[in-house]
C-alpha cells in the first residue's frame, strides 16, 4: 500500500520508519512517500498560508501550493484531510482505507485550508476526536498506524488485529505476566490454571465489565447484537443489560 503525506513539517513522520511501520515499510509492504508544500509556494518568502477573506483570527494555508504540490507530487488515491470536523475515525474506517492501494493525506495547519483545495481535491475530512490539535501530522501518524495494522504481513498474524480492544466489540481485558507475585499483587488465579475454556470466559466477562464502565456506546452496540452462547455465558451477558 502507498501513502503519500502533504505537509508543511515532513520532519514529523521520522517516528514511521521506527518499529512495526518501519518494519513493513523494509519489507515493502508499506511504501511512504512525504511532500513539503513548501517546496511548491510561490511566494518569495516561502509562505504557504495568508488571513482569510471576511476577516477573523489566525491565518489559512493558501490553495495553491497545495494544489501544485499534489500535481507535482504525482500523487494519487482517495485524499483525506485531518480535521477536527471530519468523520470519527474508527476501525471500520481504518479497514475500509487498508483496502486502497493509495491514499494522500493532507495535513493542514493554523485556521486550516483553502476550502477550494478540499474541494478540487475531493478531499474526505476525517478527525481523531472531539479535539484540535496544532496541525494534521499527529492525527495523520494515527491514521497511518490505524491503518497499517490491517495490511497483510504488518502483525504476526490477521488475528491479532480482530482479537483486540474494539475491534472485537469490546474493550481488552486485563493482562498479566510475569512475576506471579509483585508487592502482594498477585496474578488471577485462573489465568494459572491451563484450563483455557475458563480461562477464555474470564477474559470476555472482564472484557464486558471494562467496556461496561468505560464505554456504554461500544456495550450498548455489543447488547444489541446476535450472539451464539451458552446458558452459563448468556447469564453472564444478561447482568449487563439495562
Amino acid at each position: 500500500m502507498k501513502i503519500n503525506i502533504l505537509t508543511i513539517f515532513p520532519g514529523m513522520f521520522e517516528p514511521l520508519k521506527e518499529s512495526m511501520l518501519g518494519r513493513a515499510i523494509d519489507k515493502g509492504i508499506l511504501e511512504i512517500s512525504v511532500v513539503d508544500i513548501r517546496d511548491y509556494t510561490k511566494d518569495k518568502h516561502n509562505r504557504v498560508d495568508d488571513t482569510p477573506y471576511g476577516g477573523g483570527a489566525g491565518m489559512v494555508m493558501q490553495v495553491q501550493p497545495i494544489i501544485d504540490a499534489y500535481r507535482g507530487s504525482g500523487f494519487g488515491g482517495d485524499v483525506i484531510y485531518m480535521s477536527p470536523r471530519g468523520e470519527l475515525l474508527t476501525g471500520g474506517l481504518a479497514r475500509e482505507l487498508s483496502q486502497k492501494d493509495e491514499i494522500t493525506i493532507l495535513c493542514g495547519h493554523y485556521e486550516g485550508v483553502d476550502q477550494r483545495a478540499l474541494d478540487m481535491l475531493e478531499a474526505r475530512e476525517v478527525s481523531i476526536g472531539d479535539y484540535v490539535l496544532t496541525g494534521g501530522e499527529l492525527p495523520a501518524m494515527v491514521l497511518i498506524d490505524t491503518v497499517a495494522r490491517f495490511l497483510e504481513g504488518v502483525l504476526s498474524s490477521e488475528e491479532s488485529v480482530m482479537n483486540e480492544s474494539v475491534y472485537s466489540g469490546l474493550l481488552e481485558y486485563p493482562q498479566y505476566s510475569k512475576p506471579r507475585e509483585f508487592e502482594g499483587m498477585e496474578v488471577p488465579e485462573v489465568l494459572l490454571s491451563g484450563n483455557h475454556k475458563e480461562i477464555d470466559r474470564w477474559r470476555w466477562e472482564e472484557s464486558l465489565r471494562i467496556t461496561s464502565e468505560r464505554r456504554p456506546d461500544l456495550m450498548k452496540e455489543y447488547l444489541d447484537k446476535p450472539h451464539d452462547l451458552t446458558r452459563k455465558e448468556r447469564a453472564v451477558l444478561d447482568k449487563y443489560k439495562p
